[in-house]
């Protein structure tokens, strides 16, 4: 009924159908989050997404099929990028025209991606902390895009209040407000391509701002600043759907990775000092290791007396410190862990002073020299 009097390439309507259902689904995924009111979304910009059978690689061209039969050709020769060798999902992508502009996607395929562990990833205000047996503990600096916006942020408040009343001063905000925008998504674009340098798979923390702006002003703009959700969006756009997985963060960072204890009394502290088992760890690499388990294992959610519980799919406590003792002890203490056979004065002896004898495996900061992401000694 669609193609009654229509002129075109059949393959334009199966084109809309498919880009007016990525907006529902969309749309759908954030009305069950909360985050969208139950109304009809709109698209409010006028543009058109050209399916892979309706584009075609011809050297330095690319043809868009039009009508059957016609063509119009897109030159590529003045790009400053390499083309892939086919038009695939694992080459160039859907263009999406604009009347300004065609946004073309280009996917280049990482070769040792495929044997790269997976990592769960803890977000913090100034660092990423991930963790996998294979690689241990792993910290990126983010302190530097913290900076960004931080500096970005007095410029704007020192012209934000001309900004009603002059025209000047409006332009000198948004010059200020773009450039933030295209430093910070130079950082963001760094740190996923760290991300994906070292892991096959990740585990992301699935994180509200919304739910978090609850404390005092200053708290509030240090949430605002953070990147996540743009580095999330970045990492499901290169590693996929099935290579990214969201994990709920409820108290990755209060309960012990070791024995599930719950400490109460965290209060922003760097160290995790467990009451049950005994364990003494940085906070931070404790809930990257709680968020690693969920990865792998499972969990399940449950409420009880109006409080949330997460509980791992696993038999029971003993076979989680059994585990965690065999598999993320040795991974955590560089060179492994060794038992000289000298007699122990009890079963959580080892774990006990971890905070002082464990530092990151792998620890990435920004280098202004290089104006990248390097590998810094531990």
């Amino acid at each position: 009924r669609l193609l009654v009097d229509w002129p075109y390439a059949a393959h334009w309507v199966d084109s809309a159908i498919k880009t007016a259902y990525s907006i529902l689904k969309s749309w759908r995924k954030n009305y069950v989050k909360g985050y969208r009111k139950r109304r009809r979304p709109v698209a409010r910009r006028l543009f058109a997404r050209a399916k892979q059978t309706l584009i075609k690689l011809e050297g330095e061209k690319l043809r868009l099929t039009v009508k059957p039969g016609e063509y119009v050709f897109l030159d590529l020769s003045k790009r400053y990028f390499k083309l892939p060798s086919e038009v695939s999902s694992a080459g160039l992508g859907e263009p999406i025209i604009t009347p300004e502009k065609v946004h073309l996607p280009v996917h280049y395929g990482d070769g040792n991606q495929g044997g790269n562990p997976s990592v769960a990833w803890d977000f913090n205000l100034l660092s990423l902390d991930g963790y996998s047996p294979e690689t241990g503990w792993i910290r990126i600096d983010t302190s530097k895009l913290a900076s960004v916006h931080i500096s970005s942020f007095e410029k704007r408040r020192s012209v934000q209040r001309k900004a009603s009343r002059s025209k000047r001063a409006r332009r000198v905000l948004s010059k200020y407000s773009r450039r933030e925008r295209n430093r910070a998504g130079k950082h963001q674009l760094e740190i996923a391509r760290v991300i994906q340098s070292v892991c096959g798979s990740v585990g992301l923390e699935e994180l509200s701002k919304e739910r978090m702006y609850t404390r005092s002003r200053l708290w509030n703009r240090r949430i605002s600043r953070s990147d996540w959700r743009s580095i999330t969006r970045i990492l499901e756009e290169r590693l996929g759907e099935a290579g990214v997985k969201e994990l709920d963060p409820y108290g990755s960072s209060s309960f012990c990775s070791r024995c599930g204890w719950h400490n109460q009394d965290l209060n922003g502290a760097d160290v995790f000092v467990c009451g049950e088992c005994g364990l003494r760890i940085n906070r931070q690499l404790n809930a990257a290791i709680n968020l690693y388990m969920r990865l792998r294992f499972g969990y399940t959610e449950k409420w009880v007396g109006g409080r949330k519980y997460i509980k791992l799919r696993m038999e029971g406590a003993s076979q989680r410190r059994e585990w965690w003792d065999h598999t993320v002890l040795p991974s955590l203490l560089l060179g492994g862990c060794v038992l000289t056979g000298a007699e122990l004065k009890g079963t959580n002896e080892l774990v006990r002073f971890l905070y002082d004898a464990v530092k990151p495996k792998l620890c990435y900061a920004y280098d202004r020299h290089a104006d990248a992401y390097l590998r810094m000694p531990t």
